[in-house]
């Protein structure tokens, strides 16, 4: 096992791991904005109306978007474990 697989390896999950989080985190980051600038115009600030809505659309983007995670999370696994059987001691 060499540095350069190392930083390989490395590299592909930590690529593997953003594209999994963006999606995800991104709507969270956009809910949290709009219900943000929503609160600050009509000066409601109930703490559930932060939550509720953060929390059924972050569901609703991993239950969407699960079979592409899955997807990238198998070809990922199966990269390693190919990687694993040339390895040699």
């Amino acid at each position: 096992m060499t540095t350069d697989f190392v930083v390989y390896i490395s590299r592909e999950a930590l690529t593997t791991s953003l594209l999994i989080l963006l999606p995800i985190l991104g709507t969270g980051l956009v809910v949290g904005l709009m219900i943000g600038i929503f609160q600050a115009t009509t000066q409601i600030n109930e703490m559930t109306l932060t939550f509720v809505p953060k929390i059924i659309l972050v569901f609703l983007v991993i239950f969407l978007l699960m079979p592409w995670f899955l997807d990238l999370m198998m070809a990922f696994t199966i990269e390693i474990f190919n990687h694993i059987t040339t390895m040699s001691n």
